[in-house]
């Protein structure tokens, strides 16, 4: 009996052992067979991740304006009878934009009309008489006060003549008035009446920007008061292009908005391009720091994942999350993710595989 006991634990341990050994042996070929399918990488560029100093950023948002905005207004009232222009279109000087109901100013302009005629013959009428009176006045048949009755009565209708002219000089004004043209040349940026609605004395009715020159209007936040001055070169970025713009601040409003706890500043620059409303991000550079940048190619985004492609000291290649601060002109910053002289992939991101081995790397 203890002998059958004794040959079935001998037994046990046997197959055991076997099992253990069978376990090892599939172990090592599984490893033996990951390390030859890695794939081979070629054509990249591998550089170190410096740390360098960069400029301290403080980005803001703000809106494109125009130097030069008009406010096209009407200057009487009346029934807007037609409206020539449409947003967006391109006008010239003195061209017409809005016609209003000038009824009531052309039988002005008519009336008076009639009475500078009037007024005319009434006057040629004195003046023929005192030609004749003067020449009896020369030859001493006219007495000196009927002479200057005359003088009078010429003086008066003279007078009245131009009393009139000027009434006829307004009502043509007037009459002009119901004629809105552009006072500059530019863009119609807004149209703020239409057809049939009624025109009052300085109600604005267009809004032209003049195309050319044109600046950044932002709101910083009133803690950077001391950091933004005026004469500061600054970066732009301008939707849609979204190509940095260079600028300089040009103008900075010391007023403090009591909501909003921030005050207005003026960035200007020169890019004809760019028209007004469009969405900026401003970058103001107030100092220097250490940060570490990275090309901007070599950032990697995979749906909602950012990251770089890593090469450690055996040539092996992973995708490793990142997270980025500020995108500029000299690359992206990596807050998180990387550490100072990290290798990544600069270049031919495009032939990379994760979990492959960089050619020519040791330990392949």
């Amino acid at each position: 009996m203890k002998k059958e006991n004794h040959s079935r634990w001998i037994i046990a341990y046997f197959g055991i052992f076997i099992l253990l050994l069978s376990f090892m042996t599939t172990g090592c070929k599984g490893e033996k067979k990951e390390s030859v399918q890695r794939p081979q990488i070629s054509g990249v560029q591998v550089e170190p991740v410096p740390v360098s100093k960069v400029d301290d950023i403080y980005e803001v948002t703000g809106t494109v304006r125009s130097n030069q905005t008009s406010l096209v207004a009407s200057r009487v009232m009346g029934g807007v009878t037609s409206v020539n222009v449409r947003e967006g279109d391109v006008v010239q000087k003195g061209q017409l934009l809005i016609t209003i109901d000038d009824r009531d100013a052309t039988q002005r302009q008519r009336a008076a009309d009639m009475s500078v005629e009037a007024a005319k013959q009434s006057r040629d009428l004195t003046d023929k008489t005192w030609q004749r009176y003067k020449k009896l006045y020369d030859q001493d048949v006219v007495s000196q006060q009927e002479m200057d009755r005359i003088d009078t009565q010429k003086k008066l209708a003279d007078a009245e003549f131009n009393r009139v002219k000027a009434m006829a000089d307004e009502a043509a004004t007037y009459l002009s008035f119901t004629k809105v043209t552009a006072p500059v040349s530019g863009r119609i940026t807004e149209k703020r009446i239409d057809a049939g609605s009624m025109a009052t004395p300085g109600m604005p009715l267009l809004v032209i920007e003049e195309e050319g020159s044109s600046y950044i209007e932002v709101s910083i936040d009133a803690g950077m008061g001391r950091s933004v001055k005026t004469g500061m070169a600054v970066e732009a970025f301008v939707e849609p292009e979204n190509q940095p713009v260079k600028g300089l601040i040009r103008e900075v409003f010391p007023a403090v908005d009591p909501v909003s706890r921030t005050f207005t500043a003026k960035i200007g620059f020169k890019d004809a391009r760019l028209r007004s409303g469009l969405f900026a991000r401003v970058q103001i550079p107030i100092g220097e720091r250490e940060a570490m940048i990275v090309p901007a190619q070599s950032v990697v985004r995979k749906g909602q994942l950012t990251g770089v492609y890593a090469v450690d000291d055996q040539g092996l290649v992973t995708y490793r999350l990142v997270r980025t601060g500020k995108v500029s002109s000299a690359g992206t910053e990596i807050l998180s993710g990387l550490k100072a002289n990290d290798r990544i992939i600069t270049s031919g991101i495009e032939k990379v595989v994760d979990g492959g081995v960089i050619s020519g790397e040791k330990g392949k």
